[in-house]
């Protein structure tokens, strides 16, 4: 076991050295954004123990190293769950074997299809303790949900990739798990027509909290749409069970097209884990990954833009979001951030080799005004830039 204090120790040491280090948890998302160069590992896998939990102010808080199974299992034996649905990509990354952290999961800011009704984890985060660059443990938000302490460095922190703090504790915000799910199916639309009837279900006053877009391979790679066939739109709803099937029934009769099915709810869970996780992306072991955010009724032209370069994916936030796999080489690589900026969008390239992740920009290089402030903000958090050095952008 480690403490908050011997993280700080460890931080103050490569201070006075000048030795950069690598900050994570398990490692399950190492494989993720640009390779980092250090001379040490800090973990905070070993600072695990939930400090806090209030179900009736639906409020938990954790040590960094927590796994994520154990805060779920907490709130589950309480009827609640996390609000941003964040997704495993352990698998995706081939960090299997060990379960990602609560610290991970807000140091990257990572959300799942529940975000395009709820907000991304970022928006959850009440709380934060962290230990910066200068050796220093600060505090930002609280325990309460209104609360006005001091700057809102939890948002800053949530995100960052431990390149401005090592992020030690965290508060969320939880909400009560809906009781049932429902699923309605759309078969057989493309692109351009599911993201336009998920964008009408969005629209709507039924309460979507889950809108996707397979196409028929990806879809194929879903278990609980085995039998289904061709290109499918999912569009869900989470309730009590009465209010799930009368409005899974009134969006079926909405858009009375012929074939549309309804999925329970362990369908639903099933479908809505795999959809959560990047389970229909059919990306091979020497490919690369790739995760564009765009406007929603962009999400197909991505898409169909990088066809011809040898990408398949498919959508998800109701086609806001365009999770992508091919060539794991700089034309590609070139080819979607092309498509991206002809959409209005922004990219990360999740997953690589370290050549191509250390050769390319790995998000989208920020605008002038905006580098200087990221500067100045690294500048002011980690001045001797020994946290996660390049885990964003080259040299910083």
């Amino acid at each position: 076991m480690i403490s908050e204090d011997s993280i700080l120790a460890t931080v103050a040491d490569a201070v006075r050295a000048r030795e950069p280090l690598l900050i994570q948890g398990n490692g399950t998302k190492s494989g993720m954004l640009r390779p980092v160069q250090a001379a040490r590992t800090l973990s905070t896998a070993g600072l695990s123990g939930i400090n806090l939990y209030a179900p009736k102010e639906l409020i938990i808080s954790a040590w960094a190293g927590t796994p994520l199974p154990e805060i779920e299992a907490a709130l589950a034996a309480s009827g609640q769950h996390l609000i941003a649905e964040p997704p495993d990509l352990s698998s995706l990354l081939g960090k299997t074997g060990k379960p990602q952290t609560l610290g991970g999961i807000t140091a990257s800011n990572l959300s799942g299809p529940r975000r395009v009704a709820w907000g991304a984890m970022r928006d959850h985060v009440m709380g934060v303790r962290a230990v910066t660059g200068r050796a220093e443990i600060i505090r930002s938000g609280g325990r309460v949900l209104k609360n006005v302490t001091g700057l809102d460095l939890c948002k800053l922190l949530t995100g960052s990739y431990g390149t401005l703090g090592v992020i030690t504790e965290v508060t969320l915000k939880v909400l009560p798990a809906p009781d049932a799910t429902g699923t309605l199916v759309l078969p057989g639309l493309d692109a351009a027509a599911g993201t336009a009837a998920l964008s009408a279900a969005l629209g709507s006053p039924f309460g979507v909290s889950g809108a996707a877009w397979l196409p028929q391979d990806a879809a194929a790679r879903v278990p609980g749409l085995a039998g289904i066939g061709g290109p499918l739109t999912l569009i869900r709803i989470e309730d009590f069970a009465p209010s799930v099937l009368y409005r899974i029934g009134r969006l079926k009769d909405q858009y009375a097209l012929p074939g549309a099915i309804t999925l329970d709810t362990a369908q639903s869970r099933s479908v809505w884990a795999d959809v959560r996780d990047a389970k229909p992306l059919a990306a091979g072991a020497d490919d690369a990954v790739w995760r564009v955010s765009v406007r929603p009724s962009a999400g197909p032209g991505v898409l169909n833009a990088l066809r011809a370069s040898g990408t398949v994916g498919f959508l998800d936030w109701g086609g806001g979001l365009v999770w992508l796999a091919g060539p794991a080489d700089t034309a590609t690589h070139a080819a979607v951030e092309a498509a991206a900026r002809a959409a209005g969008g922004v990219w990360t390239l999740l997953r690589a080799p370290d050549t191509l992740r250390g050769a390319v920009s790995v998000v989208p290089d920020e605008a002038a005004p905006m580098a200087r402030i990221t500067r100045a903000v690294k500048a002011a958090m980690d001045p001797g830039g020994i946290l996660n050095p390049g885990r964003l952008y080259a040299g910083l």
